[in-house]
């Protein structure tokens, strides 16, 4: 039986999409924007862009001061941040009732008009702090570039999805203001985004509000390109090795998956969890419980929407185990998945875990508002709070094992190994 979340959709005549989930039960909204521009849509040289972005949002624009949009609505009791993503920017905030036009008229105001407050010393400043931000969570923490490693070793030297949010140091050095300002101005416009509310408030009061504060914006954005051509699964292993001051051999294998939003993404997002994502997983009961050749063992099924998605399977090795070997078993469970498919257990399993976790998601007005914003952005279906469960039901054993054995076989691996200095 389907989810009946409440779904109010309409597009203002300048292109902003809004959609409102009433739920009364709590006296909040939250206010959530997705707009259209990721790390993948900077071209080689202009990389950091949309995350730089994310930061001079909140360092004021035409009527509000720097600083302002946290102090203000904090005062109000709010919860509120920012987020970049290889699809997406989004900001957002949960806010008391009264205070939810104010949350509309501040953020009405930095996606119309930030550009009046982004000059010289306010860029300088935010390059600053992103380099900060670099240095503390890439730089200097173990297995800090893996990810970017990741990226680079899986999708090939120009792809959207090669380089990493956080960008190039030296392509920020290079930013001048007008480059920030033309990337502004191409991307950050109401047809470019999605305005989800979701809490105590109705589809009027919601509608009539974002037409106050956004409908005065013009349609600024430029046309999206198209996506890129998609991109097969890889022919044979490819690997990069760091030797690195880091507590354990760690193995990330990536495999590249169909954009999400298709059934074989779907039926990959499951398997992924029959392989480690469950405390009943196959590599986990394996390599960690039985065998003890790991001491950890996780998953991502990651989906994006540019003619790819992403698998990832991460090992911590035991201290005394081999690290060939213990790759040499994840391929043996891929191998075994492919070929003979989940039981009915695993199945049934999987169905269960996956009903838990989604509805424990949206019972949170902050998760659901985020997840209408993502699947209305980029698969134009805000109904899909409703429908997930349903479309997970429909994934046949069958459609798990031929995805396997076509998007997770072994030779279409991407290895990055992290392995420990010999400090003897």
């Amino acid at each position: 039986m389907p989810l009946d979340y409440p779904i109010h959709q309409r597009t203002l005549p300048n292109g902003l999409r809004v959609v409102i989930s009433p739920d009364h039960n709590v006296p909040t909204v939250t206010v959530n924007l997705w707009v259209d521009v990721g790390s993948r849509h900077e071209p080689e040289g202009k990389t950091g862009f949309a995350h730089l972005f994310e930061h001079l949002m909140f360092q004021g624009s035409r009527n509000v001061a720097e600083g302002e949009h946290f102090s203000r609505l904090m005062a109000e009791g709010a919860r509120l941040n920012a987020t970049t993503w290889f699809d997406r920017t989004n900001y957002f905030e949960t806010v008391p009732k009264g205070a939810f036009e104010l949350a509309l008229w501040m953020e009405a105001d930095r996606h119309g008009y930030l550009l009046d407050a982004v000059n010289q010393a306010n860029l300088d400043n935010q390059r600053d702090v992103v380099k900060e931000e670099k240095r503390q969570r890439y730089d200097n923490r173990p297995y800090g570039h893996a990810m970017e490693d990741v990226y680079a070793t899986i999708f090939p030297k120009g792809h959207p999805y090669h380089h990493s949010t956080i960008g190039s140091m030296e392509d920020l050095d290079a930013a001048s203001v007008d480059d920030v300002h033309e990337f502004f101005r191409r991307y950050y416009g109401p047809n470019n985004t999605v305005l989800t509310l979701v809490g105590d408030l109705t589809p009027e009061e919601g509608f009539a509000a974002a037409e106050r504060y956004f409908g005065p914006l013009p349609a600024s954005a430029q046309p999206p390109r198209e996506a890129v051509e998609p991109l097969a699964p890889l022919t044979e292993p490819v690997r990069l090795e760091r030797v690195e001051d880091v507590p354990s051999n760690r193995l990330y294998l990536a495999f590249r998956l169909p954009p999400a939003g298709s059934p074989e993404f779907d039926a990959a997002e499951l398997a992924m969890d029959l392989l480690a994502g469950l405390a009943t997983s196959r590599l986990y009961r394996r390599i960690v419980r039985r065998e003890q050749v790991a001491t950890s063992v996780s998953r991502t099924a990651m989906g994006l929407v540019d003619g790819v998605s992403l698998a990832m399977l991460v090992v911590d090795a035991a201290d005394d185990a081999d690290l060939d070997d213990v790759e040499a078993r994840v391929c043996e469970e891929l191998e075994r998945l492919g070929k003979d498919g989940p039981t009915e257990i695993e199945m049934e399993t999987l169905r269960n875990d996956s009903e838990r976790w989604w509805l424990s998601a949206l019972a949170s007005h902050d998760e659901r508002a985020d997840t209408i914003s993502q699947y209305t952005l980029l698969h134009d279906d805000p109904e899909f709070v409703n429908t997930y469960l349903d479309r997970v039901a429909a994934v046949s054993a069958e459609q798990i094992r031929d995805v396997v054995a076509t998007w997770l076989a072994p030779q279409s691996r991407a290895v990055v190994a992290y392995l420990k200095e010999d400090v003897a």
